[in-house]
């Protein structure tokens, strides 16, 4: 590969400026109003540039941003883009990355993540917030570490995620989703991983109103649920959980082990309740 060339404090506008650019460092420059200043760019290594308008990384691939800003009108910055990495930046703008392959965020910031990370494919987040309703849906290979969230409808239809250490306040987080692992980590929202299959949680606290409902084969190992009211609905469950259960309702099947359950319904005419045992540790019986 060529070596690059540099460009420094440049400032760009009107349409598609450096389009299908190749092999460039650039630092310190401002991308000001027109669409699609790298369209098609190959190998451009970004430091401390700011993307003030639309389109800004289309169908590129290689592409690493350090120290970047996008601004409000940089909407829909990164779409059909490959092997894409972005450290130390902060975006103002929503509906970012989008089908894209190969993606590392680290230590970003998204002040309107609304519709942000949609269907994009091997994705890796460390140390990112966010703040905006529907963040990563469809998504699918991800790993994600010390993600704070604020902003409903989270994770809707993802696949073969986990996530560590992180803090999630959310409702309807994880809905339709398939082979997700969550560790570690605290999650606050009604109606939590409805019609999920394969949903696991290990070492959490989950404040749900109900939760956890409609889920083909929940794991809940070692967690706190805090007012949760009327959970595992249509589940079928293996849970362990630290403390009390404020109600259950209908699971479907499986165990459930708790210090307490605060009211347990399970209504005959709706599900057979000698598919699901139920022991209280506190005083280590069976409670039904």
């Amino acid at each position: 590969m060529s070596e690059k060339r540099e460009i420094r404090q440049g400032f760009y506008t009107g349409e598609r400026p450096l389009f299908q650019a190749k092999d460039l460092k650039i630092f310190d420059t401002v991308f000001g109003e027109g669409e699609s200043p790298l369209k098609e760019s190959r190998n451009i290594e970004l430091t401390g540039s700011i993307f003030q308008w639309k389109y800004p990384l289309w169908y590129a691939k290689n592409i690493q941003v350090k120290n970047g800003t996008w601004l409000e009108m940089g909407r829909a910055g990164v779409w059909y883009s490959d092997h894409v990495t972005v450290e130390n930046s902060a975006i103002q703008a929503p509906k970012n990355f989008r089908r894209c392959h190969d993606l590392t965020l680290k230590n970003v910031s998204f002040s309107n993540g609304e519709e942000t990370l949609w269907q994009c494919d091997g994705v890796l987040l460390e140390d990112v917030v966010a703040n905006g309703d529907y963040f990563a849906m469809n998504s699918c290979h991800m790993k994600v570490k010390n993600l704070t969230l604020y902003g409903n409808y989270s994770f809707d239809g993802v696949k073969d995620v986990e996530i560590h250490h992180s803090r999630l306040i959310s409702k309807d987080a994880f809905w339709n989703s398939e082979n997700v692992t969550v560790y570690d980590s605290f999650i606050s929202g009604e109606y939590l991983g409805w019609n999920a299959k394969n949903l696991t949680l290990i070492n959490c606290t989950v404040e749900s109103l109900q939760g956890m409902c409609y889920i083909d084969n929940l794991v809940m190992k070692n967690c706190k649920l805090l007012n949760t009211t009327l959970a595992f609905e249509y589940s079928t469950v293996d849970i362990e959980i630290e403390g009390k259960i404020d109600s259950v309702m209908n699971p479907t099947g499986g165990t459930i082990r708790a210090d307490a359950i605060g009211e347990l319904i399970l209504e005959k005419d709706k599900v057979d309740p000698g598919k699901t045992r139920i022991i209280c540790k506190a005083d280590s019986k069976e409670c039904a």
